[in-house]
């Protein structure tokens, strides 16, 4: 058995929870079974081990803490043992240790410390610092912890060495209501006698540019301060404490400009004047003081989830030489990171890197980033090879135009001297979905990495051009694909709690979280169908795949206040149709300039969504025995129910929005009974053939159309959809050479050149959400309950396909189905881990109950679910 985790986090140091919750994964024989479990704690050196009466009980995910609660700072090992039901034991786990963060602002002694020279808060070109403090230690430590969180994004050096290797940090959160600080173990770092610790600080999202266009500046201030505590606990039991404070010195850093948007300009000549300035014994006598500031500890918080991090290298595939001359390095893959390089030149040589996910005419195309200058620069030292890489920014790029290179690029890349570093959260990957046709393959592999890059920190919508905001409608449609690829638990929870700070008064949920203004449009903030839903949906949708009643006690009062305001807005007729909405958002028809102008009555959009939150929130209700608000918002899901039948759906089953959309959301949604359902279901697939097996769908009926169909048995149609190849499809941007999913079906036109509009990414996750239905469809791998504490395996193979698999790291330990068809068999592998059970439902055969272990079946196919014929060249 594996050691135990805690909460939802793979690195328990520094967690924010006194009791944390405690998980296990068992490897057991074929249908063993969890009795009991006992766990043993051992809180300190000098202390025994503290045993607890074991408990009768077959769970093993977030179980209660037994002991006491952990103090701030308090650090903790603990063991599991488990019993089976034939009464045989397990031996005791390796052990996990857990150690809390900081529990209480009166832990903190840190105060906001900053330069103090004077900027212009309205420019784009400031200078960030460097900061730094020397300090002495006193003899033998025997652990050093270092707390850290910063206005703006921070680096941290000791004794000339960097700590940790996160990135982006402290991310973006509502920093006036929540600001993340991480913990660092620097024990191994601290030297006896002299030490000194240094600072890099850049914009980031706290003070530099945001949102569209011209964008906003200073939204939480004007400054950067770092909040920095080392704890230096010494063998005999004293501690010292060195934190941010007047003391502290400042310079100007080697980093001249930084930006999310626009890129970083670096001069190493200034890094050579410094050399060794986060070393004891650097002179900086003529540094500036500091500015201290208060700033509330009350709204620190230790993460939920992991940092953002480099999680993979990539080389360029070919070196461009463009029709105007230009150098251009080809990554062959659309990714979000930045470029490090390594160069030998003469002092003051000019690297500058420009960015863009596409190229036009031959020449990388950066219209699509709009004012997103996308640029970085290196000015080199001289005297021998230098190595660098941006620190605080970020970029969506595949192309890296190169200009001012000193020497043979072609060499240099050939060398490895230039390499994308692919930057985003780094969540535990958790699911796997292959297949025989290598489209849907490479489609499947494109969510990946829309997914990567766009779970930076918060969920955003696109990571190149000047916007990268954590769009609630996005985020919505896309969980559920999200947590099968991803344990994404704990970045999502924390991100939902945002939403719920940044929900207005009235329970409006903003467009995107966290709120920034905007120009035209998004602000004023209005309630939007689909979007603010994600205060319901996406609670419910992390519920079900991680099994955590607290997401949903967390975000209850959130979701209810949500569903209560639009039941205001509609009234007793239980129509939500007024008032400003998307609807189905970027439906292919729409034009480039009105993405919102969709074939299905964003009307109709809005009281289907408005009957599926209030449905969620009365099981919500029900999970959290909250049995009065179960009933009264099971009454209202009923109401709006019949106000949606009888506005939008005629007797015969044709809708009034005779549109994809409209019959998906009826059919997905439960908005149609029995009586209706089916005819619901042809006139979708109807429309589907009339549509020539092209999708015309925007954001909120691709991620049903597939299940829609399939569920009221039209699985072939299902099928002439994903394999589609002609635009709109989404086989069309696999053959266009996509690497990720496009904000639009049509980003790229047929003829090679960009979609005029001006909200057009290569780089958008939200259509990519059919990787949920290829996961519990075409290979037939579902949560059966929450958590996946029952899985069902219902494989429907069918377009074609001679074979298809899944596998899911569930709470309980991995999961995998496997199909394969030949001479007229269907053959299906299914595993189920120990401590959950399986339903096997296979087309022709009766539900089939199993335990945990590997089972094979075996059953005849009559080839249901093939698809309309199609060529492919």
């Amino acid at each position: 058995m594996t050691a135990p985790t805690f909460e939802h986090v793979r690195e328990a140091l520094g967690i924010g929870v006194a009791a944390p919750r405690i998980s296990w994964k068992t490897a057991a024989p074929d249908g063993w079974t969890q009795a009991s479990y006992e766990l043993r704690i051992i809180r300190g050196a000098e202390e025994a081990p503290r045993g607890f009466d074991p408990v009768t009980s077959s769970e093993s995910v977030l179980v209660p803490w037994p002991d006491d609660p952990l103090p701030s700072r308090g650090r903790a090992a603990v063991q599991v043992r488990v019993t089976g039901a034939d009464g045989a034991a397990s031996d005791w786990s390796e052990p996990a240790v857990v150690e809390a963060g900081l529990l209480e602002p009166s832990d903190w002694a840190a105060l906001a410390v900053g330069a103090s020279w004077e900027e212009d808060p309205a420019s784009d070109e400031r200078h960030p610092s460097i900061l730094r403090r020397e300090f002495e230690a006193r003899g033998e430590v025997a652990a050093a912890r270092l707390y850290v969180t910063a206005h703006g994004l921070y680096e941290i050096e000791l004794n000339g060495r960097r700590v940790g290797d996160d990135a982006m940090s402290p991310g973006w959160t509502p920093y006036r209501s929540r600001l993340r600080y991480r913990t660092y173990d620097v024990t191994e770092q601290i030297a006896d006698g002299s030490n000194a610790i240094g600072a890099w600080l850049g914009d980031g999202w706290y003070r530099g540019r945001l949102g569209w266009y011209r964008g906003f500046r200073n939204l939480y201030g004007h400054d950067l301060s770092l909040l920095a505590q080392l704890e230096i606990r010494y063998a005999d039991g004293t501690v010292d404490v060195v934190a941010t404070d007047d003391s502290w010195r400042a310079a100007p850093s080697p980093i001249v400009r930084s930006g999310n948007y626009d890129g970083e300009v670096y001069d190493a000549r200034i890094a050579a004047a410094l050399n060794g300035w986060s070393r004891p014994g650097f002179d900086d006598s003529d540094w500036h003081r500091v500015v201290a500031a208060h700033r509330d500890p009350a709204t620190l918080v230790a993460p939920e989830g992991p940092p953002v991090r480099c999680t993979q290298e990539v080389a360029p595939v070919a070196v461009l030489t463009t029709p105007s001359g230009a150098r251009v390095l080809d990554f062959g893959q659309n990714l979000v990171g930045r470029v490090r390089i390594r160069v030998s030149g003469s002092a003051g040589d000019h690297v500058v890197l420009r960015t863009a996910e596409v190229l036009q005419d031959g020449e990388i195309y950066t219209r699509p980033l709009r004012t997103a200058k996308s640029t970085d620069e290196y000015l080199l030292a001289g005297g021998g090879l230098e190595e660098w890489e941006p620190r605080f920014t970020f970029h969506g790029f595949r192309y890296v135009e190169v200009t001012g290179w000193p020497g043979d690029l072609d060499a240099a890349a050939a060398s490895g001297d230039l390499v994308a570093r692919v930057y985003h959260t780094d969540m535990e990957r958790t699911g796997w979905f292959s297949c025989s046709d290598p489209l849907v393959e490479r489609l499947h592999e494109n969510v990946v990495w829309s997914m990567r890059g766009n779970f930076l920190d918060i969920p955003t919508d696109c990571p190149q051009r000047d916007e990268r905001v954590g769009w609630t409608g996005d985020i919505q449609v896309f969980a559920s694909t999200a947590s099968f690829l991803y344990d994404v638990s704990g970045m999502l929870s924390s991100w939902l709690k945002d939403l719920a700070i940044e929900q207005l008064p009235d329970g409006t949920v903003p467009w995107y979280v966290p709120v920034i203004p905007a120009h035209r449009m998004w602000t004023p903030i209005r309630p939007g169908a689909a979007w603010g839903d994600a205060a319901t949906l996406t609670p419910w949708d992390l519920y079900e795949r991680f099994g955590d009643p607290r997401i949903l006690e967390t975000q209850y009062e959130s979701a209810r206040k949500w569903v209560e305001l639009v039941e205001r807005l509609a009234g007793p007729d239980r129509l939500w149709n007024e008032g400003f909405q998307l609807g189905d958002w970027l439906d292919p028809s729409a034009p480039p300039d009105d993405p919102a102008d969709a074939r299905a009555d964003r009307y109709l959009v809005a009281t289907a969504y408005f009957a599926r939150s209030s449905e969620r929130l009365a099981r919500m209700a029900e999970v959290l025995g909250r049995h009065e608000d179960a009933a009264r918002f099971g009454r209202l899901a009923a109401e709006v129910r019949r106000a949606f039948l009888d506005a939008y759906v005629g007797e015969d089953g044709r809708m009034t929005s005779d549109a994809q959309t409209a019959y998906s959301l009826a059919i997905a949604f439960d908005l149609v009974g029995d009586d209706l359902r089916e005819a619901a279901g042809v006139r979708l697939a109807e429309l589907v053939e009339e549509a020539g097996h092209r999708i015309a769908t925007g954001f909120v009926g691709t991620p049903l159309v597939c299940d829609a169909l399939t569920a009221t048995g039209h699985p072939d149609a299902a099928y002439s959809l994903l394999l589609q190849e002609d635009a709109p499809s989404w086989l069309y941007a696999v053959r266009q050479g996509g690497t990720t999913i496009w904000e639009r079906w049509d980003s790229l036109l047929p003829d090679g050149t960009v979609n005029p509009g001006k909200m057009t990414s290569f780089n958008h996750y939200a259509l990519g959400a059919v990787a949920d239905w290829l996961h519990r469809v075409v290979a037939g791998l579902a949560p059966a309950s929450p958590g996946y504490r029952s899985i069902r395996f219902a494989p429907r193979p069918g377009g074609g396909l001679t074979h298809a698999s899944a596998e899911h790291e569930t709470p309980y330990g991995r999961a995998a189905v496997a199909w394969r068809l030949e001479d007229g068999t269907l053959s299906v592998e299914v595993t189920v881990p120990t401590g959950s059970g399986g339903m096997v439902e296979l087309p022709g055969s009766e539900p089939v109950i199993v335990g945990s272990g590997t089972h094979t079946f075996e059953a005849a196919w009559a080839g249901e679910g093939r698809p309309v014929p199609m060529a492919r060249p």
